[in-house]
C-alpha cells in the first residue's frame, strides 16, 4: 500500500519529517524516501528499505538535511519522492495508490512524444507518470484535478511546492489522509497515529478528491471533495495501525466489535483466545471479552532480527520468514481447545502450517475466526494482493475446485450463509486441517466499522465497487 507525511512548519521540519514518515512503516516494504526544501533549493534522499528498517536508512544523513517543509513516503511500488521542473516551477512529488490503466497511459504519452526515465526494471514509476499529467495543465489545481479523472485505480498525493504542500486524497477516497495541527506547524499524514507523539493534533479529515494548501499557519480548501466515498475497508480489518483513526473511527475499537460480533455467532467451547500476531490481535481480544473467555498468547512473536513477515519479495521466501518469526508456546498449547482470531485468510499457506505446530505441540482443537469475509476478488485499486493472481487467493482457488470453472457463481460464493458460501468454507477448513472455521458476515464488518456500506470498498469480499 504506502503511507505519506507531508509538514510545513515556522522552524526546521527535519526531525518531524523523519519520525513523521517513520511511523508509516507497517504500509511499504520497497523504498523509503524524504525530500525538503529550503532557500537552497532541495534535498532529497531514496533508501531501499526491504532488508532494513527506514530509521536505519536515514538517520545517519538527518544532519545533511535542513528546512522549514518537506515529504517523506514509505512505498510499496517506486523509488520516491521525486523532484520535477516544469512550466509550473520545481516541486517534488509522493504518491499512493494504483494506476490500472498504466499501459494506455504510457502508449498515448509516446503519441505525444513523450519520455520517461529508465528504470533498472524496466517498468515506468508510477509516481513519475502522475507528476506529468499533472505538468500538461497551467496550475497545479488543474492538474491534479486532470490526473485524478485520467486514472484509473487510486492516487493520493503530495506536492512540495516553493510556498506550501498540496495535498490531494484520491478521487474515491480509498486511501485515508489526514491533517494535523499544532502553533506553527500543519502536518499531513495518511496515519493519524503519527501525530500525538510529535505534538500535532487532528484536526481535519479530507473527503475524496479534497485538493488542500498546507502552510505553516493552516490550510486552504483548493478543490472541493466529491460526493461518493468507498474508503477501503481493510484498513480497520488490517492495514491500519490500531491508534489510527480514518474518518474519526478508531481502527483497534472496529477490531474489538468485530471480534465480539464473531463471538455472538459462536458457540464453540474452548478454553483460550488467541490472536495471529499483530493485527489479530485486536479481535481476539474482542472475542475473549464477549465471551468472557482467557486470553493468552500460546504464538510469540519475534521481531528483533525480522522486521517485516511480508518483506522479501519472493513469496516462498515471505513465507519461511512468517513461520520464523512465530514461536510456538507449548505450555499453553498443550491439551487446551484453542480459538484464533485473525484479520483475513490470503493464500492459507503460512497459516495451514501455523495449525500444523499447533497440533504438533499437543492442542486438542484449533478453531479459527476471520474477521472479514472470504476474500474472492483480487484488489484493483491498492496494491494488497495485487502481486498475486487470482487463483493465489484461497477462496478463489476453493471455488474453481468446486466449480472447475474460475468465475462460476462468484457472487452467490460471496453470499454470508449461502450453500455454496458454506461449501467454500468447509473446503478452505479441511485444506488447512482446521477443527472449525468461521468468516465475519459482510453486514456485521460494515456494522463494526460505522460507515454506510456505500461508502466503503468491499470489492475484495463481495466484487462490488465504484469506478
Amino acid at each position: 500500500m504506502g503511507g505519506l507525511f507531508g509538514i510545513v512548519s515556522q522552524t526546521d521540519c527535519v526531525t518531524d519529517l523523519f519520525y513523521g514518515t517513520d511511523y508509516h512503516s507497517h504500509l511499504g516494504t520497497k523504498r523509503g524516501g524524504m525530500a525538503v526544501r529550503n532557500t537552497h533549493g532541495f534535498r532529497r534522499a531514496i533508501h531501499n528499505i526491504e532488508n532494513s528498517y527506514f530509521r536505519s536508512k536515514f538517520e545517519s544523513e538527518l544532519v545533511t538535511f535542513q528546512g522549514r517543509q518537506g515529504i517523506g513516503v514509505i512505498s510499496d511500488t517506486d523509488p520516491q519522492p521525486l523532484v520535477i521542473d516544469s512550466h509550473l516551477g520545481t516541486f517534488g512529488i509522493v504518491t499512493v495508490g494504483r494506476i490500472n490503466n498504466m499501459a494506455d497511459l504510457i502508449k498515448k504519452a509516446y503519441a505525444r512524444k513523450g519520455y520517461f526515465s529508465s528504470t533498472s526494471d524496466g517498468i515506468t514509476n508510477p509516481t513519475e507518470m502522475i507528476a506529468m499529467l499533472i505538468c500538461r495543465e497551467e496550475s497545479f489545481e488543474a492538474g491534479i484535478r486532470s490526473a485524478q479523472e485520467i486514472i484509473h485505480g487510486s492516487c493520493t498525493m503530495l506536492l512540495l511546492t516553493e510556498k506550501g504542500i498540496y495535498a490531494a486524497r484520491d478521487r474515491l477516497g480509498r486511501t485515508p489522509l489526514v491533517v494535523g495541527r499544532r502553533p506553527g506547524a500543519t502536518a499531513v499524514s495518511s496515519e493519524t497515529s503519527a501525530f500525538p507523539n510529535l505534538g500535532f493534533e487532528t484536526a481535519y479529515f479530507p473527503g475524496p478528491g479534497e485538493v488542500l494548501f498546507l502552510t505553516a499557519d493552516g490550510w486552504e480548501q483548493r478543490l472541493p471533495p466529491g460526493d461518493r466515498m468507498q474508503i477501503c475497508s481493510f484498513l480497520w480489518v488490517y492495514y491500519g495501525y490500531p491508534a489510527s483513526e480514518y474518518e474519526g473511527i478508531n481502527v483497534e475499537h472496529v477490531r474489538y466489535k468485530c471480534g465480539a460480533v464473531l463471538a455472538q455467532h459462536d458457540d464453540v467451547e474452548v478454553d483460550l483466545v488467541a490472536g495471529i500476531p499483530d493485527s489479530g490481535i485486536g479481535h481476539a481480544l474482542g472475542y475473549a471479552n464477549e465471551k468472557k473467555i482467557s486470553y493468552g498468547r500460546p504464538f510469540v512473536k519475534y521481531t528483533p532480527t525480522w522486521p517485516r513477515s511480508f518483506m522479501p519479495q519472493n513469496q516462498k521466501m515471505r513465507d519461511l520468514v512468517a513461520k520464523m518469526k512465530l514461536i510456538p508456546v507449548r505450555r499453553l498449547i498443550e491439551g487446551q481447545r484453542l480459538m484464533f482470531c485473525d484479520d483475513s485468510i490470503v493464500r492459507g499457506t503460512q497459516l495451514k502450517e501455523n495449525v500444523q505446530v499447533l497440533f504438533d505441540c499437543g492442542a486438542c482443537g484449533v478453531h479459527m475466526r476471520i474477521a472479514c469475509p472470504t476474500l474472492i476478488y483480487p484488489c484493483e485499486f491498492l496494491n494488497f494482493s495485487s502481486s498475486r493472481s487470482t487463483l493465489d487467493l484461497v477462496g478463489r482457488k476453493t471455488v474453481q475446485e468446486i466449480e472447475g470453472a474460475e468465475d462460476k457463481d462468484l457472487h452467490i460464493y460471496a453470499q454470508a450463509g449461502s450453500a455454496k458460501n458454506l461449501a467454500m468454507i468447509e473446503q478452505i477448513r479441511i485444506k488447512l486441517h482446521l477443527t472449525s472455521l468461521k468468516y465475519q458476515r459482510l453486514d456485521d464488518l460494515v456494522a463494526a466499522i460505522g460507515l454506510p456500506k456505500e461508502r466503503l470498498c468491499t470489492h475484495c469480499m463481495d466484487g462490488s465497487s465504484y469506478y
